[in-house]
C-alpha cells in the first residue's frame, strides 16, 4: 500500500507537477484515466526504472510494486518528444532500465536520473537537446485561446502531440474534475449541473470509465481514493 505520497507545482512552463511517493507492501489500485504523459522514476531493492508513461484512455486496475519509491513528472499537453509520439504511448509505458549506478539511456544519450529537486533542469537539458518539443498551439487551445485554424487541423496537431483527440482530453479533464469535487464533499446533482453533464445517467456513465467507480461510489468511500495516485494526487 501506499502510506507516503506528496508533491509540489513546478514553475517549468512545461511541467504539470512534481510528485513522490513510497509504498510498504504490494498491493493494487485503480488507476484513473489522465489526458497527459509523464515520466516515472522507481527505486526498488537497489534497483532503478524510468519509465514513459502515456495518456490513460480509462480507468484500469494497476499494481502497487513492494516496498518502492517513486518520482514523476506529469506534463502539460503542449510537451511530446519528437523520437516517441505520444499516439505510440496511449494506454501503455516504457521501462528503461539503469546502465549505470545512477544513469540510464535515452534515445542513445545518457542521463542521471533527475531528483524533485532537479527535475526542472534535467527537462530543460532535455528541450536543450531536442529530445523535447513544445507545441504552443496545443496549450492555447487548452487555454481557450481562439485560432486562425480549421478544426480539422488542430485535431490533427492534437494527435500528433498528445496523442489524443481534443475532445476526449475535455471529457478525462471534466472527470477528473468531478471526482476531486465529490471527493471533497460536494453534492452529486451539483457536481453534474456544474460541470455540464446533460444527465445523471451521463455523468454515472462518465465516472464509471474514467475514474472506476460511479459517483455514489466515490461519496461512500472513506478517505482518500486509492484511484488517485502518483501524477493524480500530484495534480488534486
Amino acid at each position: 500500500m501506499i502510506v507516503e505520497i506528496d508533491g509540489r507545482p513546478s514553475d517549468s512552463p512545461f511541467v504539470e507537477s512534481i510528485y513522490w511517493a513510497r509504498s510498504v507492501g504490494g498491493g493494487s489500485f485503480t488507476s484513473i484515466a489522465a489526458s497527459q504523459w509523464e515520466m516515472v522514476i522507481t527505486k526498488q531493492k537497489g534497483k532503478v526504472t524510468l519509465s514513459l508513461r502515456g495518456p490513460e484512455t480509462k480507468a484500469s486496475p494497476a499494481s502497487i510494486p513492494e516496498d518502492a519509491e517513486f518520482l514523476g513528472i506529469a506534463f502539460r499537453h503542449g510537451l511530446f518528444m519528437p523520437a516517441l509520439p505520444v499516439y505510440e504511448l496511449v494506454n501503455k509505458e516504457i521501462h528503461i532500465t539503469a546502465t549505470g549506478k545512477n544513469t540510464f539511456e535515452l534515445f542513445g544519450d545518457k542521463w542521471e536520473f533527475p531528483t524533485s529537486e532537479n527535475a526542472e533542469v534535467f527537462i530543460n537539458r532535455l528541450l536543450r537537446k531536442d529530445m523535447l518539443a513544445h507545441d504552443q498551439l496545443v496549450d492555447d487551445v487548452m487555454r481557450g485561446k481562439p485560432q486562425d485554424m480549421s478544426l480539422r487541423s488542430i485535431q490533427r496537431r492534437f494527435l500528433h502531440v498528445t496523442g489524443l483527440p481534443y475532445k476526449t482530453i475535455q471529457q478525462i479533464e471534466r472527470a477528473r474534475q468531478a471526482l476531486s469535487l465529490l471527493q471533497n464533499g460536494a453534492p452529486i446533482p451539483d457536481t453534474a449541473y456544474l460541470l455540464g453533464y446533460f444527465d445523471q445517467s451521463h455523468f454515472t456513465r462518465s465516472l464509471k470509465l474514467y475514474a472506476g467507480q460511479t459517483p455514489s461510489q466515490i461519496i461512500q468511500t472513506s478517505g482518500p481514493n486509492d484511484a488517485v495516485f502518483l501524477q493524480d494526487e500530484a495534480s488534486s
